[in-house]
């Protein structure tokens, strides 16, 4: 579905030519890429944490321990989460004109508290994503498991993308110059799962280990 008109926040400002308000487009890049950066402001200080994103429709849920102490000042708090995907080194004839080739998606909001009695649910929803089927294969969850665990969300209603791809643009009198110009692109390559040591010898990889990808 279409994106909502960018707000004051989400109005991409410079290179605006690489913005994209599609919802679809926007979705796309937060499933491909699980890690997220939360920014937000610890008395005083900005502070900007890693952790895990999933995408459930309309909103983008992150969780961490409940004693975090991001995650208690992040909630019901003004937040900027990012999530990046570099697909490629730019270089060019000139210093000024090298470049990055990246998937970029900045959501901002008030991050809101996911309650207990849906944490599983939603912790489900992560799992499945990312391996699906794996849930039902582990040990059931435990109510201090769900108690030491918080749940955070945005909504999407304030979200934009970046976009960079393609060639150097080098102006026109520089083409000439004798140096090599181009594009190194950059993947991210899953390796072979590793078991770990203390595993029975009888079990088997499963697919979902087997068929993780990014990107």
């Amino acid at each position: 579905m279409p994106h909502a008109a960018p707000s004051p926040r989400t109005r991409v400002r410079r290179l605006h030519d690489k913005a994209a308000y599609d919802r679809a487009v926007i979705n796309a890049i937060l499933d491909a890429m699980p890690v997220a950066h939360v920014g937000h402001v610890v008395d005083g200080v900005p502070v900007v944490t890693p952790t895990l994103q999933w995408r459930e429709g309309d909103r983008v849920y992150w969780h961490g321990s409940s004693a975090s102490r991001m995650q208690k000042r992040a909630a019901r708090e003004q937040v900027c989460l990012t999530v990046t995907l570099t697909d490629g080194m730019v270089l060019a004839r000139s210093g000024f004109e090298h470049s990055v080739n990246y998937r970029s998606v900045m959501v901002f909001g008030q991050a809101e508290v996911v309650a207990d009695a849906a944490k599983t649910a939603h912790l489900r929803a992560m799992m499945d994503q990312m391996f699906p089927g794996r849930w039902d294969q582990l040990r059931p969850i435990t109510a201090q498991e769900v108690k030491a665990t918080r749940i955070l969300s945005l909504p999407l209603t304030e979200a934009s993308a970046k976009i960079s791809a393609g060639p150097p643009t080098d102006p026109p009198e520089d083409c000439a110059w004798p140096v090599w110009a181009g594009v190194i692109p950059i993947r991210l390559i899953v390796g072979e799962p590793v078991p770990a040591p203390d595993l029975a010898p009888d079990l088997p990889v499963p697919d979902h280990a087997k068929g993780y990808s990014i990107g």
